[in-house]
């Protein structure tokens, strides 16, 4: 390929190429589903998007010498990582390319120069913007589109991000689960060992006329049990609230579940409808003028038979003790009997054991294998 030309996104031409580039990057891809164009642009939005309360972001794209765009980067600070870890990490995402590593290759460099200017001293990724969006490269299970909120992209992803130096961090784990092959029966018994050591557990269903305190009270046990995970960073009140929103326009109560102990909520869990059963049927990401007519069409909900499990957690001191066992089974018992045979729970760290061998125990099967990629500047 001739020579690469990698510019910073500065005009409004350059931004829409750059949230244009996928659609047109997974034509030919038939399990891409394309993100909702005004969704694609909030995220990017320094006015609506919360990350921008702490965060940087400094998009580039590639073009060849005819002007066509052949690949995109972004060069990412997170001030609430750097807080944590001051480990000196800076991140990439919003990654796509042609498969050429000249291309990718010029991609990393620009990302990586904007982020050594930073004063950074790592870089990390891919991330959309953060680890608490769409973070993570599939590096296999490219056989079926991915779950809502999940990473897609092709194959050879992973040789062009070790071409250019980077070595694997963390792998991640997607584990599908069909209640036709779920062993609830021996799940069920470890949570009835569970209750007779913790008399005083009891689960709730998410109320729904308290939604505001009850996110409060999620983001907070959020915060504490994932504390000590992986790459954890804690959310903000208004990230979580911006999640929150996001969530409640697909939410159903039924499936989201608070767990007491002793009447203090300790644990949580929400599953949602995999809404991108649908989302797939609008090919460009246009709701106008003819895509909403083919989300109705299709019966929204209607025609959704999955769900994912994007979100557990039990506070860190009760960590140990089952309690995310109890979760898993009220999932596992009761939102297939609402019409979602499956389940995708994701994605679940490399390094959490006590999960996957809570999932494995149930019956899930590993589907899908995530991985996030770090480099020395």
């Amino acid at each position: 390929m001739p020579p690469i030309d990698v510019r910073p996104v500065v005009t409004g031409a350059d931004r829409k190429a750059f949230l244009e580039f996928p659609y047109r990057h997974y034509a030919r891809d038939p399990y891409f589903v394309p993100p909702l164009r005004l969704e694609a642009a909030k995220i990017l939005d320094r006015r609506k998007n919360a990350f921008f309360e702490h965060g940087q972001v400094q998009e580039f794209l590639a073009r060849s010498s005819d002007g066509t765009v052949v690949g995109r980067i972004a060069g990412i600070v997170n001030g609430m990582h750097l807080e944590k870890y001051r480990d000196g990490n800076g991140f990439f995402g919003f990654f796509e390319s042609v498969d050429d590593e000249a291309v990718s290759g010029a991609l990393f460099d620009a990302a990586a120069e904007w982020l050594r200017a930073k004063g950074l001293t790592g870089v990390r990724g891919p991330v959309n913007p953060s680890m608490n969006d769409i973070a993570g490269l599939l590096v296999a299970g490219f056989e079926s589109p991915p779950y809502v909120l999940m990473a897609h992209n092709p194959p050879y992803y992973e040789r062009l991000l070790t071409a250019w130096g980077f070595t694997r961090a963390m792998t991640m784990w997607a584990y599908f689960i069909h209640r036709k092959y779920a062993n609830v029966e021996r799940l069920r018994r470890g949570v009835a060992l569970v209750h007779r050591r913790n008399p005083g557990l009891t689960i709730r269903d998410l109320d729904m006329a308290r939604f505001d305190s009850e996110v409060r009270m999620i983001r907070d046990i959020y915060n504490d049990a994932w504390h000590d995970n992986w790459g954890h960073v804690g959310m903000t009140e208004r990230e979580f609230d911006q999640l929150a929103a996001d969530m409640k326009q697909i939410l159903d109560p039924r499936m989201a579940y608070i767990l007491e102990l002793n009447g203090e909520a300790v644990g949580f869990s929400v599953a949602i409808p995999n809404v991108n059963q649908v989302l797939r049927r609008v090919k460009d990401g246009r709701l106008l003028p003819t895509g909403i007519f083919k989300l109705l069409t299709a019966d929204w909900m209607g025609s959704i038979q999955e769900t994912r499990l994007p979100l557990l957690g039990v506070r860190r001191a009760l960590h140990g003790r089952g309690f995310d066992a109890v979760l898993i089974l009220e999932t596992a018992e009761r939102v297939p009997a609402m019409g979602f045979p499956s389940c995708e729970m994701s994605w679940i760290l490399d390094s959490n054991p006590a999960m996957k061998n809570a999932l494995e125990t149930l019956g899930g099967v590993r589907d899908k294998e995530y991985a996030m990629f770090e480099r020395a500047l």
